[in-house]
């Protein structure tokens, strides 16, 4: 196939555009370098199958492909709240020309949305069913509603022309190619440990996440973007949970570190719990996570000791 991932220069996009090249797959990477950086990729122009277009999605592009993976959007609460109307335009201008691009070749669809769509959630683990607890109107909207958005047109251009589409919600993601400045907490972590600096723990440290290491994720994407007929969203993540303090901690060890953890205040609307229910990419895609969080942390600690080297 002649695969389309937009986005393709950033953390996730540029392992899934190795992925795809190699399956012997035809990838363009489009990517508008905002977030994303050439140097993700720089080692793909090995192959005579990869090309890389600067490209911004809020803007039309006519290409023909076979499949398009729409990953344009920065994911980071300090990239995406910087230039928030861009954000919103990036989900909702950029899915509309990514999905119109889908129409008009008749090429299949994958979404990349987030565990964002449900917000400060009420319940946990969360659902592809539940439908979220999210503020309109907070500093995170920009990108909960955005994403919602897509969502929406994703469905809509799947019921009203026929689009074959599909939808990952994807939960925290680690692993090498994240920036060290990309405000996550798992760079943030390991960075500020390596330089023994103190790690800054918001909140009292109790908030919970689950962390997939970005292999995992991309097998998850793949199995989901050749999956016949599923146009619903599924959960791609892992399930198991752990709090900040915990991390921290974690982190703390695997590096040797003697930092301390400094405590701030929670940011606005940041979700106490994040967790997902993988039931479903279970018994559709017979998937589940693999990589154990202290292996891929060894691995993504040893990426930072060489990018901060």
């Amino acid at each position: 196939m002649r695969i389309l991932v937009a986005g393709g220069a950033g953390f996730i996009g540029s392992h899934l555009c190795e992925k795809l090249l190699n399956l012997k797959h035809e990838v363009i990477c489009v990517d508008n370098f905002y977030t994303g950086s050439i140097k993700n990729v720089l080692h793909l122009s090995d192959f005579n199958t990869f090309e890389v277009i600067r490209h911004d999605v809020t803007f039309p592009l006519y290409l023909e492909v076979d499949g398009i993976f729409n990953l344009a959007c920065p994911a980071s609460p300090v990239h995406y709240q910087k230039n928030p109307v861009q954000t919103f335009k990036t989900n909702v201008h950029g899915t509309i020309n990514m999905l119109g691009l889908a129409k008009r070749t008749g090429a299949r669809f994958l979404q990349a949305s987030t565990s964002e769509v449900y917000g400060d959630p009420e319940i946990s683990p969360q659902r592809e069913d539940y439908w979220g607890h999210v503020n309109p109107i907070g500093v995170r909207s920009c990108y909960d509603e955005g994403k919602r958005a897509a969502e929406t047109l994703t469905m809509d251009y799947q019921r009203q022309f026929n689009v074959d589409t599909r939808i990952a919600r994807i939960f925290n993601t680690y692993g090498p190619n994240m920036s060290k400045d990309d405000g996550r907490v798992v760079s943030n972590f390991i960075v500020q440990a390596l330089r023994n600096e103190p790690i800054t723990v918001y909140g009292d440290g109790s908030q919970i996440r689950s962390f997939c290491f970005v292999s995992d994720l991309i097998e998850g994407l793949v199995k989901l973007f050749f999956l016949e007929k599923v146009h619903e969203p599924i959960n791609l993540g892992n399930p198991i949970p752990i709090t900040m303090d915990q991390l921290a901690q974690e982190v703390i060890e695997l590096t040797g570190s003697i930092s301390k953890v400094s405590y701030l205040p929670l940011p606005e609307d940041d979700p106490r719990q994040r967790e997902p229910d993988i039931s479903k990419a279970k018994a559709l895609l017979d998937w589940q996570p693999t990589i154990s969080r202290e292996s891929g942390l060894e691995v993504t600690i040893e990426y930072f000791r060489k990018i901060l080297s």
